[in-house]
């Protein structure tokens, strides 16, 4: 058994959620001799290369970094192999195929962003606010062939407060997972973890957290109040609930709600063109605190409602 500052470990990761652990693991004395993320990519107007969060990260702390672009091409492999890794991490990373994961002898760990068996998926953190949940956390555990299905090593609860939205909920999540990962690096060093099967929940009970797509991210106004607050806070600040006013199309990062006794048809919107803006749901009314019309920047509802003559 090797102690915690002599194991290598490789660290794969890319946006920056992963940068936080990277980061834990470094500071502590973590012997990291490779750090694997995405290849850089063209953005922006000048199509310039943009190097990823983890990349930039790694760079700068001296990290020797890889970059394949097919995780099966022998060279990468080959490289892969000649690390002599223990231990391989995994944090906010594409799927890995089984002769990656299962290369060292100690396995690969992932850190996921939900308290798993459920959410599992690309979206945990959203689709968690988007559901009303009052609790979430972050669990770590062992890779194996079908995604986020993995033996448990650690968890760890974080509550997820009225106020918290996605971005929120992201950073609170990324320093969790950060913290959760160093005591399960070390556990896993000093033999005192214990791999536990992941519950067996009926489907039924299971809550999923695929990828957001552009349709959910459509208000669809036949909800009640709740429930369309619930996707606001659960999209924003990205990629944004949407609905039209008027003409435009509107993407909505911050609102409130009322539950009330409501005729008004739904989707119906009205203003006193000085301090609100709300639209009708089953239940009550939704009342917009900042959003961005298409065209125009970002803003609050009282300078927005200042050059509004809907």
């Amino acid at each position: 058994m090797k102690k915690f500052e002599q194991l290598r470990i490789v660290f794969f990761g890319t946006p920056d959620f992963a940068v936080a652990s990277l980061k834990a693991l470094k500071d502590a004395g973590a012997r990291i001799v490779a750090v694997v993320t995405a290849p850089d990519k063209p953005a922006g107007r000048g199509r310039q290369l943009h190097e990823s969060a983890v990349k930039q990260y790694a760079v700068a702390a001296g990290l020797p970094v890889l970059q394949p672009e097919k995780m099966k091409s022998p060279a990468f492999l080959e490289e892969l192999k000649s690390l002599a890794a223990d231990l391989q991490v995994v944090v906010a990373f594409r799927m890995m195929p089984e002769v990656v994961w299962n290369m060292p002898p100690m396995g690969t760990i992932n850190v996921h962003g939900s308290l798993l068996p459920q959410y599992r998926g690309a979206a945990p953190i959203n689709r968690a606010i988007m559901n009303g949940e009052t609790v979430s956390g972050v669990t770590t555990f062992s890779l194996k062939h079908e995604i986020d299905t993995g033996d448990i090593l650690l968890q760890q609860q974080v509550p997820i407060l009225p106020e918290d939205n996605a971005g929120t909920m992201h950073d609170k999540l990324m320093t969790a997972g950060a913290e959760l990962l160093l005591t399960t690096v070390k556990g896993l060093a000093e033999g005192t973890l214990q791999e536990i099967p992941q519950a067996n929940v009926a489907d039924g009970n299971l809550k999923h957290a695929p990828k957001i797509f552009k349709e959910d991210t459509i208000i669809h106004w036949d909800r009640t109040a709740r429930e369309i607050h619930n996707q606001v806070r659960g999209l924003s600040p990205h990629p944004a609930a949407c609905t039209m006013l008027g003409d435009k199309s509107i993407k909505i990062y911050e609102a409130e709600y009322t539950e009330e006794n409501n005729t008004t048809n739904p989707g119906s919107h009205n203003t006193d063109h000085a301090t609100y803006l709300r639209f009708a749901t089953t239940d009550g009314w939704l009342y917009v605190k900042e959003l961005q019309q298409e065209g125009k920047k970002r803003m609050g509802i009282v300078e927005f409602l200042r050059g509004f003559r809907g």
